[in-house]
């Protein structure tokens, strides 16, 4: 990381996953990402029961305001994904704020010194937390069936 990120006035973070409004996170998914977009309400309620979550909330009303999910094995990596700030308070360091907490929790409180992301236009953000390109990118695979994998590889130029 950069150095610290202050907290955004007004704004809280937290790790608990019954404060987490589903139904704000499955808008945001399912119709607002690129990445998620038709992503079925189980599949999201699943998604997040099987990770851990990290949601902003505006201090003065409790509403949620951002999200960020973490797939982990709790010990030696972790892949950040589905994160997401409302379009209603964007532009205002949450992003920012939310990546470089997650990132201090996850190194420096949990001992996982190995993350990893994927975007396709926000990298200036994930850098500022320290995110770099991967080195040997050669070295990945995978195996994609998503119905909605043409449509995302469309949306991030890769087709």
């Amino acid at each position: 990381m950069d150095g610290e990120t202050a907290a955004p006035v007004g704004f809280t973070l937290s790790y608990d996953s019954e404060r987490l409004d589903l139904d704000r996170i499955s808008q945001w998914l399912s119709v607002e990402s690129y990445w998620a977009a038709g992503r079925a309400r189980d599949v999201i309620e699943r998604s997040f029961a099987g990770s851990e979550a990290a949601g902003v909330y505006q201090a003065s009303s409790g509403r949620q305001v951002a999200v960020a999910r973490v797939v982990t094995d709790g010990a030696t990596f972790a892949w950040i994904c589905d994160v997401f700030v409302d379009a209603e308070f964007r532009g205002l360091g949450l992003g920012g704020w939310l990546m470089a907490e997650l990132v201090e929790h996850l190194m420096t409180e949990r001992g996982i010194l190995r993350l990893l992301l994927a975007t396709r236009d926000a990298h200036a953000v994930y850098a500022r937390a320290g995110f770099a390109p991967i080195e040997g990118p050669q070295r990945w695979m995978e195996i994609d069936h998503r119905p909605t994998r043409q449509a995302i590889l469309a949306a991030l130029g890769d087709v």
